[in-house]
């Protein structure tokens, strides 16, 4: 795998290009995505529960695949939905359908709930898969998530963070007024751009690059 890093608008074209010109379907790399994800986070060690904090995006439905491997071999995995499921679509929408016809484990948390107690319960053992907001998020957090965020800062659970940590910009490192501080990072593809800038690493923590099966040319350095 190239070690040089994207640009948000480089990563979505890897994926444009990837689904128009190869005819990879969209769902085959979340899938991708899902599983080598899910591979890591055994590897680091799982002790205790793994609660997967999913939004209606595509980072959410990477979440819901993490979630099904994870369940499938053996591990306590609770999805964490902060949405409502009527708003998931595509690649997402069909993994949470393949997550309920399977009896999924998870609930459905609305915005007026009390996010410090939720995560208040978990335990240093748990991990949280942050599957909240991906690489195109831009712009200050809409409400819930500055608050969902915080709460998951103040847990006392191990963070994973998948792509990117919910509330970081992609190209500049940035928080977007709140970022979810992890102690590993699975990204897809390459590294983020924002990954190089100073202090970003207090955010990421471990960067590890998951494969997820694009054809090589679409993502060796010019």
């Amino acid at each position: 795998m190239p070690q040089t890093p994207m640009s948000r608008e480089q990563v979505r074209d890897v994926d444009r290009r990837a689904i128009s010109e190869y005819g990879m379907p969209g769902v085959v790399l979340m899938e991708n995505a899902g599983r080598g994800a899910a591979e890591l986070l055994i590897e680091l060690g799982i002790a205790g529960r793994v609660i997967i904090c999913a939004g209606k995006g595509n980072n959410g439905g990477d979440g819901y695949v993490i979630a099904r491997h994870l369940q499938n071999r053996g591990f306590e995995a609770e999805v964490w939905l902060f949405c409502d499921p009527t708003e998931l679509s595509g690649d997402a929408a069909i993994n949470y359908r393949i997550l309920q016809a399977a009896g999924w484990a998870g609930r459905v948390i609305n915005d007026d709930a009390d996010f410090a107690a939720l995560f208040a319960e978990l335990q240093p053992d748990d991990w949280i898969v942050d599957a909240l907001l991906g690489t195109g998020t831009r712009g200050a957090l809409r409400p819930p998530f500055p608050k969902i965020i915080a709460a998951i800062n103040q847990s006392a659970a191990k963070v994973f963070a998948i792509d990117l940590p919910s509330g970081m910009d992609c190209d500049t490192g940035k928080p977007l007024g709140t970022c979810v501080r992890a102690e590993q990072t699975a990204t897809f593809v390459a590294p983020k751009l924002g990954f190089d800038q100073p202090g970003a690493d207090a955010w990421t923590g471990t960067v590890h690059v998951i494969d997820i099966g694009v054809p090589r040319d679409l993502i060796q350095p010019t």
